[in-house]
């Protein structure tokens, strides 16, 4: 008996779906529909409406802070922090949880997948019947139906390509059975047939801004291919499920799809388009720039609605639909650092309050870097912009737009200190003579005092669960908040990144490391020092909070190894795409993550609580191979009308 997906809400693209109407502003002109259905698609105002819907399903992951800790947790960037629940913590392998298919958020990618890759299949299917709709607009359907098969093979191994009508197949009744493909035939018969046909036939230039184009569609083809030649080499013999043979049902073998990857990765950097690098690190991430040349595709919100920006623009629970909270995540409780109102007993006063800025936002304390980060993949914080330019590093006083009147306060050593000085500083290295006991100058968060300084610091070897420097990158950012803190508990309205220019170097140079062919002037190195050229290139000083004019191009590429080989190039992409969720699938292709998250070091940690503890810890990690694979999640399970042997078999092995 043949046997069918069970997808009810799949013939839906999301609970808010999202329809086109009007492109006279050349941006996706938003309304809310609930449902998609077979005659819905029969019509270009409904192939409009799937299409534009598709963009919106990318709110539901990107930007979502629980899907962002699935791409970053148990990872060499990350661990659980001060504040982490079992949403977080069970999914960090260190003793302090298992992973649960049900309650450990690892659903997200199978749960928004779905519903859009049959709308896709609708869209396609109804879009070429009509006659009238142009290829280019049917190619962003390929493309995002590509896309999240990509993701899902990626997290769970093999899934199903029948939702219930058929293999990609538009599905309009609620089936109760489900077959899961293999790993090569989700590539052969999805991945790279929609991929090539999104590369034929989208435009250079999108139809609405953030519209998908020729240049986003090869970087996700070249990003295909190299996944699959790493899988079908699996050089440490990670195992798949469902179970099948490594081999490509086109019959190429791993070193045709590593020089695949190359070619249409070097393609889209020979001929971008309207898309490029950015000057600097700093350009590519600073909030006032954002939306720039170097963004091929994001997930976007607005301040202008709390509908349209998927989530609430001044308070939100957080952890809800399409909500933008993912820098939440990686924020430290800020507000806990007092200064003191007199200079001869200690007052104390909150200095740094929650601000929709950049530097603060919402501090939720749940994903926290392990000491590794600072000392050794941002080593160097002199010549190489990027970790100025990921960090919260200077945390400024801003108690005068929160009502509080003083025009000075007293922070270390009773030192004066006004709005937008420094009032916690952590550290570039580490240093001496710092006095961490709090006894007179009381810090609240367990920095310590150096002489002569009015900031309070902390010094890589002490940064911990509680306390550590904050992912700027993600910071929020409001044209709104007048003279005020603004609104710091809302949603973020910037748009967030899901792929970007720069990865193309990236992808190549990772291809011609497998042994790609390379042409003349775009060598492993040639590719990598061009990023880390740019890096070199500061014009703005987030720690110093000031402009500069500075180029260590010449010494980054100089440092630059003459051989490069897979530990390099995860080190540069970890230095460029730090906590925005690319960590555990770079470390599961590259078949590396047993050996880069195994271990860490963080401080804090005898009492996660105890803002006084500095001890340092060295934690182990129990990942085994299995792990590779995320659980299917048991809502799925739940809603089948199977065996319990047969979802035993369904399910991902170990869970």
């Amino acid at each position: 008996m043949k046997k069918q997906i069970k997808m009810k809400k799949y013939i839906s693209a999301a609970l808010l779906s999202l329809v086109l109407f009007s492109c006279s502003n050349d941006i996706l002109d938003e309304k809310p529909r609930a449902i998609f259905t077979p005659d819905y698609f029969s019509t270009p105002e409904g192939v409009m409406g799937g299409v534009t819907s598709m963009y919106g399903h990318l709110r539901y992951m990107y930007g979502n802070g629980y899907f962002l800790n699935v791409g970053q947790i148990a990872t060499d960037e990350s661990t659980w922090g001060q504040n982490s629940d079992g949403n977080v913590k069970n999914l960090d392998y260190s003793g302090v949880g298992i992973i649960d298919p049900s309650t450990s958020n690892t659903s997200a990618v199978w749960n928004n997948a779905f519903p859009n890759i049959n709308t896709a299949s609708g869209v396609i299917e109804n879009g070429m019947a009509i006659g009238s709709i142009s290829p280019a607009l049917i190619a962003e359907a390929r493309f995002f139906r590509a896309f999240d098969y990509f993701l899902l093979v990626q997290t769970y191994g093999g899934v199903p390509l029948d939702l219930g009508a058929g293999e990609l197949k538009f599905n309009s009744s609620t089936m109760r059975s489900s077959v899961r493909n293999t790993v090569p035939e989700v590539y052969s018969k999805a991945i790279f047939p929609d991929l090539k046909k999104a590369v034929e036939d989208l435009p250079v230039t999108g139809r609405v801004t953030g519209g998908l184009t020729k240049t986003a569609a090869r970087l996700f083809l070249a990003k295909a291919y190299l996944t699959f030649g790493w899988w079908l080499q699996n050089p440490k013999g990670i195992p798949t499920y469902p179970a099948s043979d490594r081999k490509d049902l086109d019959g190429h073998d791993a070193a045709w799809y590593f020089q695949q990857a190359y070619d249409t990765a070097v393609a889209a950097i020979n001929d971008p388009g309207p898309f490029g690098l950015q000057a600097t690190f700093y350009d590519v991430n600073v909030a006032t720039k954002d939306r720039n040349k170097e963004m091929l595709l994001y997930a976007d919100h607005t301040q202008s609605s709390s509908t349209y920006n998927g989530g609430d623009l001044s308070y939100s629970g957080g952890g809800f639909s399409t909500d933008y909270f993912a820098g939440w995540f990686g924020q430290f409780n800020y507000t806990g650092v007092r200064s003191s109102s007199s200079k001869t007993s200690w007052a104390a006063v909150s200095s740094v309050q929650r601000e929709a800025s950049q530097p603060l936002g919402r501090p939720w304390t749940m994903l926290a870097p392990p000491i590794e980060v600072f000392k050794k993949t941002f080593a160097d914080k002199t010549n190489d912009s990027r970790y100025d330019g990921t960090f919260t590093t200077a945390y400024r006083g801003n108690w005068a737009k929160a009502g509080i009147t003083s025009s000075t306060l007293y922070n270390a050593n009773y030192l004066p200190i006004a709005n937008g000085d420094a009032v916690l500083t952590f550290l570039d290295t580490d240093v001496s003579g710092i006095d961490y006991s709090n006894t007179v100058y009381n810090s609240s968060v367990g920095a310590g005092v150096l002489p002569g300084r009015a900031d309070f610091v902390i010094e890589p070897s002490y940064f911990s669960r509680i306390c550590y420097p904050g992912n700027w990158k993600l910071g929020p950012y409001r044209t709104d908040n007048g003279t005020g803190l603004g609104s710091p508990n809302g949603s973020s309205t910037r748009p967030f990144a899901v792929a970007k220019f720069s990865e193309l170097y990236f992808i190549a140079a990772e291809a011609a490391v497998k042994g790609a062919t390379v042409q003349g002037g775009k060598s492993a190195r040639d590719l990598i020092n061009v990023i880390r050229a740019r890096a070199g290139k500061w014009n703005f000083n987030n720690k110093a909070n000031t402009a500069v004019a500075q180029d260590n191009s010449a010494v980054m590429i100089a440092a630059t190894p003459a051989i490069i080989d897979i530990d390099y190039i995860l080190a540069e992409r970890s230095r460029e795409y730090f906590g925005e969720g690319y960590r555990w699938y770079d470390l599961t292709r590259t078949q590396n993550w047993i050996e880069y998250g195994g271990a860490f070091t963080i401080a804090g940690a005898t009492n996660p609580n105890d803002w006084k503890d500095h001890s340092v810890k060295t934690f182990t990690r129990t990942i085994t191979a299995k792990d590779y694979l995320r659980p299917i999640p048991t809502t799925q399970l739940d809603g089948m009308e199977m065996s319990a042997g047969d979802k035993a078999a369904y399910q991902n092995p170990g869970y």
